[in-house]
């Protein structure tokens, strides 16, 4: 396809540089902006803006917005640039949904890559090297026991599961730091990516971190187009890149590429996106050892220097591989050479200080005059005037300097020309830092590693008042001249003329005012907005009162009197950003009548506020013990409650229950009348520990659901779904076991806005279990083989639920379970006849026909055997007893023609009750049995000589392959006691599909 319109769901300078790609290659764009934005470069160069509601960087990350902005203009494909919506298979989806090209990669990719476990998975799955790290943390154990394992002199460092550039990661350098690090680094991962879920890592002290560019065509298609160095950072924050690095011996750089390529050719990457890398710089030799951290699925920031470098337009790359184009037709058939150096320095709106913390500062660009000259590139949305907002990103520019040359030196050289050339008034920016970066004689021979700038913070935080100054170099001696004084030696100083005035004219615009005795100013604080004034001139208000609510940083900051008195003046209005130390209002103290507002209250510690118990109340409402009658019912028909079967199978006081407070999206009714007739929409589900006297916490955690037959037949309805798609996706997260108690009718029928609850109209109509885009069955699917899944049933299971059952590993069923895709009323809407529950899938068509593992007699039964199957998955035992082994000596006749009970002998050779036999009614030839041997966890798979003298036919090859897929995924040893005569042979055999059978066995084996 040919792009048309494109809409660019981006600002700032990304936003500028796709408008200029695209406007080249004749593509009308679409710009967006919000009200607060609309002075925007972006905004003002578009020639279709579009303003968005909302503000700030919310704006942008309204993804039915951005989706309905697209629709509304026309718009055939959408650029997302980076940061906001860029790494978002959500936004993705809903873009292809929409038959809208998203410019980036599919969302697989995305959602791959969103989550840096997964990666790291994909890169053991692929032999590349990862560093050494933690399950997702889910409990402050979990970080301190990975802190524990690692040298004493070795540091830990925690990460995001999702999202990037440097949000949510703390280094840990002593225990006592992990919990409050973990708080706050999860804080800010919630607020950056809307996920809080953090892991942790070991740290390399002395690390290089290297970036591969990585293009993709939807044919398959993969290439490299060489590294970045992104060494030099800032809190985990990048701040210069240089393409190709200067430091990598080639051999390193060339197994680094390699690696890259492999790891996007296993995840089937298309378009553009970069694969990240730490190398060990302690020894940087070609076997120097390297460790891939992370996948960025997207157009990086420090994209351009692989341009420069290169000669490649990426976004124009992008654009194309979108449009369906192949590497080949953009011409990029081999990797290009590089040709010299390229460093891109990044400036930004903020100062260092002395601790290393970056403060974001805000003004007005009085004077902005990028460099110019040859091999000089300057990508930004700053312009003269410009009011900048402290509501984004501080990246003003980004400085990109090439050279041609093969000398390193060649390109800084231009770098620190261009820093001094750079023209910067109104706004404090970090030039002065990037200055003394390019001036450090190790930079300039090409040394850098990740803590740089932490190891060189004195002298970089020197001279930083010389930054933007034309004379910082101090080149030569000044001499007299007639109404100015210049540098002789420097070209360029007369940049500088009028600079002295204008600085002291902005620094008399921000100089603190001070008042009069007996008036009191309330000050900013930091930049923010007004959201809320409670107080005008001429009111009395007392120390301590509220008066004035701001926004700040995404918290929200309440301001209260100093003193008592008369506001005297109002100085802002609600809306209105302010800087620091901006004065909101001044108060004239005085006698008022009243007492002073105290916050020292004391606090009932018993008695919770009224908001917390109303959140107890209702959870209360939701528990067996509120539900007699329904509790009352299930006994009364010899069955137990779902929460019964869950507290049964966890470990005591181990579960905590996941959206208790759901209930269904169709009913209608008081929240009391929800909670009791529909409580967690049918679902009791979250997490609790399964074997904890036999296994630690990590081994015993596992993810509990159960459908609640008291509600509505456990069915499944729309917000069940979503709440079964949040586990299934936390066990995945988790990698811990899952177990499903399945028990109910499958998707709901009907829906509609005019539900009701009884007693409101009439019964309801309860909305349905979705269509085929619901991604339960994908999610649950997804586990096999990743962690352990077991669904347990007792009673009817039919449809949709059966369905779920199905997808798990291994079925438990209770001998009243009748189980089946279709229940009696879709078998008698399907005009198929008219039959009970008890007629369709009983248990004893369901055991022979091999669809149940395990059958029991009751839920009590199930639980236990379902904590048994557990046990092999969690690890060996330390305490076990071992049969008389001198018993196998007998086990086998001595005439080889003699049948014998080759499930005696493998109980004899097991731990004594440690065997648990699969399918033991299903090919009966075959049997499949899990046991212990001195504690440790074996498959076994045996003929049975007592059968068809042991010879495989099609029902126990399906039972043996199965089995042996399921040892082989979670590295289960595999015993095989093979007494064989061979594959089943005769006419009838063959009318059972044995060939097929037959060789899969061989295909998994």
């Amino acid at each position: 396809m040919t792009i048309g319109k494109l809409l660019i769901a981006n600002r700032g300078e990304i936003a500028v540089r796709i408008q200029r790609t695209a406007h080249e290659m004749g593509i009308a764009t679409v710009s967006v902006f919000p009200d607060d934005d609309k002075n925007a470069l972006h905004a003002l160069t578009s020639k279709s803006p579009v303003q968005l509601e909302g503000t700030g960087a919310a704006a942008y990350l309204d993804i039915k917005q951005i989706i309905d902005v697209a629709e509304q203009n026309d718009c055939d494909a959408l650029h997302p640039g980076y940061g906001f919506l860029a790494e978002n298979h959500q936004f993705a989806r809903a873009c292809r949904d929409a038959n809208i090209v998203f410019v980036g990669p599919n969302p697989n990719a995305l959602e791959l890559f969103g989550d840096k476990l997964r990666s790291r998975n994909l890169a053991l799955t692929n032999d590349v090297p990862v560093l050494p790290a933690s399950a997702m943390i889910d409990e402050l154990t979990t970080a301190t026991e990975f802190f524990a394992s690692i040298q004493p002199d070795q540091n830990m460092i925690l990460k995001a599961v999702a999202g990037g550039g440097g949000r949510g990661m703390r280094v840990i350098r002593n225990e006592s730091e992990i919990e409050d690090a973990l708080n706050r680094g999860s804080l800010e991962a919630k607020a950056a990516f809307g996920s809080g879920d953090m892991y942790a890592e070991l740290m390399l002290d002395r690390a290089l971190h290297i970036e591969v560019q990585i293009v993709g065509d939807q044919a398959g298609n993969i290439l490299h187009l060489g590294e970045r160095d992104c060494s030099i950072q800032r809190l985990h924050q990048k701040v210069v890149e240089v393409a190709p690095s200067p430091q990598l011996p080639q051999a390193l750089r060339e197994r680094i590429h390699e690696a890259a390529v492999r790891l996007a050719l296993s995840a089937e990457y298309d378009n553009v996106g970069t694969f990240e890398f730490l190398v060990d710089g302690s020894d940087l030799n070609d076997d120097a050892a390297f460790y891939f951290i992370e996948a960025n699925p997207r157009l990086q920031v420090e994209h351009t220097v692989t341009e420069e470098v290169t000669g490649v337009d990426l976004v124009r790359i992008q654009l194309g591989l979108a449009s369906g184009q192949t590497l080949e037709s953009l011409g990029l058939e081999s990797t290009p050479t590089p040709r010299g150096f390229a460093i891109q320095l990044r400036v930004n709106m903020e100062t260092l200080k002395n601790d290393g913390i970056a403060l974001p500062r805000t003004g007005s660009l009085s004077s902005f005059r990028p460099p110019q000259g040859p091999g000089v590139r300057v990508d930004t949305f700053g312009y003269e005037g410009y009011k900048t907002s402290g509501l984004y990103d501080s990246l003003l520019a980004k400085l990109v300097v090439h050279s041609g040359q093969g000398n390193f030196t060649d390109v800084v050289a231009r770098a620190r020309r261009s820093l001094h050339e750079f023209v910067i008034e109104g706004v404090d920016t970090n030039l002065g830092v990037l200055m003394n970066i390019v001036d450090d004689p190790d930079v300039q021979r090409g040394v850098m590693y990740t803590r740089y700038i932490e190891d060189n913070l004195e002298p970089l935080l020197a001279n930083r008042e010389l930054a933007g100054n034309p004379n910082a170099a101090e080149l030569g001696p000044k001499i007299s001249l007639a109404g100015a004084q210049v540098d002789a030696n420097d070209p360029l100083a007369v940049l500088s003329q009028g600079r002295e005035q204008r600085e002291q004219e902005r620094a008399q615009a921000t100089e603190r005012v001070e008042y009069a005795e007996g008036i009191a100013p309330v000050r900013a604080a930091m930049q923010s907005t007004i959201l809320s004034l409670m107080v005008a001139p001429g009111d009395d208000v007392l120390v301590g009162q509220e008066i004035v609510v701001v926004n700040a940083m995404k918290m929200e900051h309440v301001f209260k009197a100093p003193v008592s008195g008369t506001v005297r003046e109002v100085l802002v209005s609600e809306g209105d950003t302010v800087p620091e130390e901006s004065v909101f209002l001044t108060i004239e103290e005085g006698t008022v009548k009243g007492e002073a507002v105290h916050d020292d209250v004391e606090l009932d510690l018993d008695n919770p506020r009224p908001d917390l118990a109303e959140v107890i109340r209702r959870r209360a409402l939701t528990t067996d013990e509120s539900r007699e009658k329904q509790v009352d019912k299930r006994h009364a028909q010899g069955g137990r409650t779902a929460r019964e079967n869950i507290y049964d199978l966890a470990d005591e006081g181990s579960f905590v229950q996941y959206g208790s407070l759901a209930v269904g999206m169709a009913l209608h009714g008081t929240v009391d009348e929800l909670l009791d007739y529909a409580p967690s929409d049918g679902l009791v589900m979250g997490l609790g520990h399964v074997n904890g006297n036999l296994f630690e916490e990590s081994k015993s955690r596992c993810v509990l659901m159960s459908y609640d037959y008291s509600v509505l037949a456990g069915s499944q309805g729309g917000m069940n779904h979503k709440m079964m798609d949040r586990m299934f996706q936390t066990a995945e997260k988790l990698q811990s076991p899952l177990v499903l108690f399945t028990e109910g009718g499958g998707g709901r029928a009907g829906g509609g806005s005019r539900n009701a609850v009884p007693g409101k109209g009439g019964s309801p109509q309860i909305s349905g279990g979705g269509g085929l885009n619901t991604p339960s069955w994908n999610l649950l699917s997804k586990l096999s083989g990743r962690v352990p899944v077991v669904g347990v049933n007792a009673g009817f299971c039919f449809a949709g639920n059966a369905v779920l059952l199905g997808c798990c590993d291994v079925i438990i069923a209770t001998e009243n379970s009748s189980i089946g895709i279709g229940g009696p009323a879709m078998i008698e809407g399907g005009g198929l006849g008219v039959y009970s529950p008890e007629e369709v899938g009983p248990i004893s068509v369901q055991v022979p026909s091999g669809v149940v593992d395990i059958a029991v007699k009751d839920e009590a039964e199930a639980v236990e055997a379902t904590k048994k199957y557990l046990s092999y998955f969690q690890g060996p035992i330390d305490v076990w007893e071992a049969n008389d082994q001198r018993l196998l000596r007998h086990a086998i006749p001595e005439n080889r023609l003699r049948v014998y009970d080759i499930r005696q002998l493998i109980d004899t050779l097991a731990d004594r009750d440690s065997v648990l036999e699969l399918r033991p009614n299903f090919g009966t030839a075959m049997v499949t049995s899990f046991i212990r041997i001195e504690g440790r966890p074996i498959g076994v798979i045996a003929n049975n000589p007592a059968v068809i003298s042991g010879a495989i036919d099609s029902d126990a090859a399906d039972k043996a392959a199965r089995f042996m897929k399921m040892c082989d995924a979670f590295q289960i040893p595999l015993l095989l006691l093979c007494d064989c005569p061979g594959i089943m042979v005769g006419p009838e055999v063959e009318k059972t599909g044995l060939v097929r059978h037959a060789a899969r066995m061989f295909v998994i084996g």
